[in-house]
């Protein structure tokens, strides 16, 4: 007893021809999908990043204008790609002898790490804090395309 294609007495017309085809047809069809991830692999693996290029730079206000005007004036100034505004955090901290608590609201600021001392120094200039906090903290590994718009944004 013969069973699939030789039961009939050999392959089956237009056998290889239809699997050619079918073969075809699909990379056809796959050719667009395997060239995006293509790309996005090499570019990821091509991409090099030397950790502490860029920084990630944290400071508190004391309420959303005050964040998003400093926000627009560091962005505007090229001190910065982007600047997330994280409302309504609460700060517990020692000022003057006594423990404080507020509601502030945090600016999480993208940077080249060479413009973190002229991104602290706006920010003294305009936050109406006695003391701003202005801290920074390199960015060690990070999506390669977002590192390398980061360092195109902001100019050395």
């Amino acid at each position: 007893m013969r069973i699939g294609p030789l039961a009939t007495g050999g392959l089956v017309a237009g056998g290889p021809l239809r699997a050619f085809l079918v073969t075809a047809l699909l990379s056809v069809l796959m050719l667009p999908c395997l060239r995006t991830v293509g790309l996005r692999v090499f570019s990821m693996a091509s991409e090099t990043y030397m950790s502490g290029t860029h920084s990630a730079a944290f400071v508190t206000c004391p309420n959303e204008q005050v964040a998003k005007e400093l926000a627009r004036g560091i962005v505007e100034k090229k001190l910065a790609a982007c600047v997330n505004i994280v409302p309504q955090i609460t700060s517990v901290y020692e000022w003057q002898g006594k423990i404080e608590e507020d509601s502030e609201v945090l600016l999480m600021i993208k940077t080249r790490s060479s413009k973190v001392s002229a991104l602290a120094e706006y920010v003294r200039s305009k936050h109406p804090y006695e003391v701003a906090e202005v801290i920074s903290l390199p960015i060690d590994q990070g999506n390669p395309p977002y590192l390398k718009w980061l360092g195109d944004t902001v100019p050395e």
